[in-house]
């Protein structure tokens, strides 16, 4: 079936056709690493992480690349008010970025390029741009002259004329006096007082500096993935001047056009139907939420269940829906999962036929075809809760067979790859655990049979305990009746 995204830059639904059959190149903004990353930039990481894994499941291989700013106005500021050299100060908060992308279940990038890491790939860009025509230098910096680069817009739709004072970002007031005009924007910053002490100052034709935000990403994303790519996603608040200066950059300096071909954007986040603000007290952290003992699989399920181009409000009640959503996946999958290796139900099951396999592969299908529709995610979780809901109806009358819960879960493992739900992400019960289930049920027999026999039920309780105390819950039914069985990984268990 054909993919289809919405381009920012042609502002209309195109079929996805990679510059290479079944490779699609892939770069995404990181964050700016001088604080952790709020719940608003998850927002963004999460579409992405859903982006590139629906790509991958559609038979693509996905390279994808994701920066992380690690030299800016905001990574000074900290370094020096902290007294710490810039690498130590912001080491600490790209750690950071990166356990809580695993801990929402992100893939790691291809690769995560430093921008300190590649300030020559910078100095000989902006060479390059000086030489045809498209920079000048001034007072020790470096600037974009705008108005040599004749698509500039074409992203934003924004007239340059109409704004001459919005075009440059993070722009301190002496600047304005070093720019032959206000749309300019810098490439190469001349070094500031205590720069160079931290760390934050390289040597450059022009003197002592550092590079300006953009230069950062074009720089990046042209060595890892080419002049020309795929993909290129992020946050609304990208598009101007962010992603559009990138085009200028990219495109004067190659020549080639267009320098990426499908740009997607998510929308804003808001927090209780208002902006996220710390003045407010709604400003979240990936930490704060965890401590208010939220599921990391109840929010990523949050950020991603609304369409990344609507707006999406993010409430604490709405985490705890998306948990009790979680936890009807997370039973459905354990029930299959103790039928399939635990002996404890009735003989029959084997000779019942494998029925559900063709439903669930059609119920794969339609979910992908939601999905290619510019990730059309309220379709494709829509038809996941139907199939959840049709393996629960076949569970509750003991109509599926081996054949039929092994693809049951070989369904839930699908939909991991896919939505990074990490439902199944325990696959296998341990044998040690297995034997004392099994030692478990033949005692719990014997308290059906003689239910006023107090050692046995103190057996039955040892044994329950000792599984407890290895990670795993059980749930007991009436005497004689089959016990489930479960790991504890959720907040909820």
């Amino acid at each position: 079936m054909p993919v289809r995204f919405y381009n920012t830059l042609s502002q209309s639904l195109e079929e996805f056709k990679p510059l290479r059959e079944k490779h699609a190149g892939m770069y995404t903004c990181g964050p700016t690493v001088y604080d952790f990353a709020h719940i608003g930039n998850f927002r963004a990481f999460v579409f992405e992480d859903l982006l590139r894994r629906f790509l991958e499941c559609c038979g693509y291989h996905v390279q994808h690349v994701m920066n992380l700013t690690d030299v800016d106005d905001k990574t000074i500021a900290g370094a020096l008010r902290e007294k710490k050299t810039l690498a130590e100060y912001t080491a600490q908060y790209a750690q950071a970025f990166n356990d809580d992308l695993k801990t929402l279940n992100c893939l790691t990038p291809t690769s995560q390029p430093c921008a300190t890491e590649k300030i020559q790939l910078m100095l000989d860009l902006i060479k390059t741009l000086l030489e045809k025509g498209f920079a000048y230098e001034s007072k020790g910096s470096v600037y974009y002259r705008v108005s040599k680069f004749q698509g500039y817009g074409k992203l934003s739709k924004k007239n340059l004329e109409m704004n001459r004072t919005g075009a440059s970002e993070r722009v301190e007031a002496d600047e304005y006096e070093s720019k032959q005009e206000a749309t300019d924007f810098v490439l190469w910053k001349g070094v500031k007082a205590g720069e160079a002490q931290i760390g934050a100052a390289w040597d450059s034709p022009w003197g002592q500096g550092r590079p300006g935000w953009h230069i950062e990403c074009s720089a990046m994303s042209m060595q890892e993935l080419g002049e020309r790519f795929d993909l290129h996603a992020g946050g609304e608040d990208l598009i101007f001047p962010h992603h559009e200066n990138e085009i200028a950059q990219s495109e004067g300096a190659t020549g080639k056009s267009p320098f990426v071909k499908y740009w997607l954007h998510c929308k804003f986040l808001l927090v209780d139907g208002e902006k996220m603000s710390k003045s407010k007290g709604n400003f979240y952290t990936l930490r704060d939420l965890l401590a208010k003992d939220c599921d990391p699989m109840a929010l990523r399920y949050a950020l991603l269940a609304v369409h990344y181009r609507s707006a999406l409000n993010f409430t604490l009640e709405g985490v705890k829906e998306a948990g009790e959503i979680i936890r009807k996946f997370d039973e459905c999958y354990w029930l299959c999962l103790n039928r399939k290796v635990l002996p404890l139900h009735t003989p029959e099951l084997a000779h019942l036929p494998a029925g559900i396999a063709p439903l669930l592969e059609k119920n794969k299908a339609e979910i992908l075809e939601g999905l290619s529709d510019d990730l059309n995610v309220s379709l494709a979780l829509s038809r996941l809760v139907l199939a959840v809901k049709e393996i629960n109806t076949r569970l509750a009358e003991n109509r599926l067979g081996p054949d039929s819960l092994q693809a049951a879960l070989e369904f839930f493992k699908w939909v991991d790859a896919l939505l990074g739900l990490n439902i199944c992400g325990t696959q296998e019960i341990p044998g040690a655990i297995l034997a004392l289930m099994d030692k478990r049920s033949e005692v719990r027999k014997q308290v059906a049979a003689d239910k006023s026999n107090k050692a046995l039920w103190t057996e039955s309780d040892k044994l329950r305990d000792e599984i407890q105390a290895q990670g795993w819950i059980v749930k007991d039914a009436r005497p004689g009746e089959p016990s489930t069985l479960k790991m504890k990984r959720r907040k909820w268990d």
